[in-house]
């Protein structure tokens, strides 16, 4: 019989190839409800892999252009060196927010920072289970909780952001309201990993 620690690792080694369309990482989704807590390795090893994975290089890449192209920041300018800029930027706040709201505060606070896809039941439950999860989360003894950890690393990304950003785009306020839309675009995308797999089905049937 697996101890809960190799438990853990064979499901995580399952969850590390899981990809929607082959292509976009889906590593932080569990569709185990009864999955085995991971341990501080493996919470960091998880978030690492999204963190490095190439389609989030590529995402960052398509921020920087769109960035470019409407002249956001405007004060890092055109270019070269301004797309570089804003690379680097979007670059980081992906990063920051996947190290500290998936690996470090779920460590530090216990919490799993899983998505458990709930895949059956009624539309409207399922949705708002999806975007309940944003600040109700699993912890590690199985009960559930405040999700300090996705909060917190949200605005904790936020802050860490005012070092780079140009001035008139750092300060309380914004970091706040950044840390607002970083949550809501995790709802969004909460809302696209649990119903996904029934849209798929009807896609791709034959």
């Amino acid at each position: 019989m697996l101890s809960a620690h190799d438990l853990a690792e064979q499901q995580l080694k399952q969850q590390e190839h899981q990809r929607i369309l082959g292509i976009i990482p889906n590593f932080n989704t569990s569709f185990i409800q009864n999955a085995a807590p991971l341990t501080p390795k493996q919470k960091f090893r998880l978030a690492f892999k999204g963190a490095i994975d190439p389609v989030t290089f590529a995402a960052a890449g398509v921020l920087a252009g769109y960035g470019q192209a409407t002249d956001n920041f405007d004060e890092y300018g055109q270019g070269t060196e301004g797309y570089a800029k804003r690379y680097g930027a979007a670059y980081a706040d992906s990063f920051d927010g996947a190290i500290l709201g998936n690996a470090v505060f779920p460590i530090l606070l216990r919490e799993d920072p899983r998505y458990y896809r709930k895949g059956t039941g009624p539309v409207l439950k399922r949705a708002l289970y999806a975007i309940s999860t944003a600040v109700i989360t699993k912890n590690d003894n199985g009960s559930h909780g405040p999700n300090y950890a996705n909060v917190l690393g949200n605005l904790a990304a936020g802050g860490i952001s005012n070092f780079y950003y140009p001035p008139e785009d750092r300060g309380l306020d914004l970091t706040v309201q950044g840390a607002a839309i970083v949550t809501v675009e995790g709802d969004l995308g909460t809302l696209f990993v649990e119903f996904w797999p029934d849209i798929s089905r009807k896609l791709f049937k034959k």
